[in-house]
């Protein structure tokens, strides 16, 4: 167990003393599962807020403290993250927004004052990720909880320059990144999503609401032939606590579902969860994954 200190918080302005915890709220996917496991690592106590119906139920092994959210509470989370005597919270983990928008929402997710407060009497100019999520942020600092970046803990997950897979992209898979990326960066810009997908100049589908895995599936049914690729951004002045673009094995597993040939992230600002198997499972489906600052179009 570290006894050091470890650099700990957005935009570090204090190191993070590891003897106090930290709260995460997880939401799905491995890099909340990451994040715990980096912290038990370093003797960083978690105190951990998972989501019902998303969260991996693993991480009740591996925090200090968990408790499930079973509805839209600010409350609740609050309440868990000072019970267990973390000031500074980390969310991490795919929140799937488009349940915000099933039938009869706030019967089933009955939410508390403070979330109906925020929904409905906090004013933004939209719903998008940003507005949302630095709405939220802006509630758990009036209750006394900062928000941090589980990056600043897990810089390691950021992808570094380079092709990651023995295969090059092709011309014409460079082309096509190329075309993407602009137009990715774009959408990044207007926060509606973080890919698009791309066969032969033209874009077969835009990320939105749906996330990255559905955009992947919707290209294939639109392009049978296959052999497009995928590029994933992150946005221009993305904020590093939450957000950040994330592909794993299951990015993976989608692309060669529906068809995709190569993988296009950016250097220094995606993380790839357990970088060393999907690589690998890559490898084996003949998908090249290529890590760049910015492209170059030959």
């Amino acid at each position: 167990m570290s006894s050091g200190i470890v650099p700990f918080g957005s935009g570090g302005t204090a190191p993070f003393d590891p003897r106090e915890p930290v709260g995460l709220l997880a939401c799905a996917g491995r890099f909340p599962v990451v994040f715990a496991e980096k912290a038990r690592e370093c003797g960083i106590p978690v105190v951990c807020v998972g989501a019902v119906g998303l969260a991996d139920p693993v991480l009740r092994e591996l925090c200090t403290e968990f408790v499930w959210l079973h509805r839209m509470s600010i409350g609740s989370v609050c309440r868990a993250f000072r019970r267990g005597g973390a000031r500074r919270w980390t969310m991490a983990g795919k929140f799937e927004k488009k349940i915000l928008f099933r039938p009869w929402r706030w019967l089933h997710y009955i939410p508390d004052w403070k979330m109906l407060r925020f929904w409905f009497l906090r004013r933004r100019k939209a719903n998008n990720d940003d507005s949302l999520l630095l709405g939220l942020i802006d509630e758990f600092r009036a209750e006394g909880l900062e928000c941090v970046s589980a990056l600043d803990l897990c810089p390691e997950l950021l992808v570094p320059e380079g092709v990651l897979t023995k295969r090059q992209p092709t011309k014409s898979e460079q082309r096509d990144i190329a075309f993407g990326w602009e137009l990715a960066r774009e959408m990044g810009r207007l926060d509606v999503g973080q890919s698009v997908m791309v066969r032969e100049r033209a874009v077969l589908a835009v990320e939105a609401i749906e996330g990255t895995d559905m955009a992947i599936r919707r290209a294939g049914e639109l392009c049978s032939r296959g052999g497009f690729v995928v590029v994933k951004l992150a946005k221009p002045e993305q904020d590093k606590r939450f957000d950040v673009p994330t592909v794993g094995t299951q990015t993976i597993e989608t692309m060669h579902r529906a068809g995709a040939t190569a993988l296009a992230i950016e250097a220094g600002r995606t993380i790839v969860i357990d970088q060393e198997a999907t690589v690998a499972l890559a490898e084996k489906y003949g998908i090249t994954i290529t890590s760049l600052v910015a492209p170059v179009n030959e």
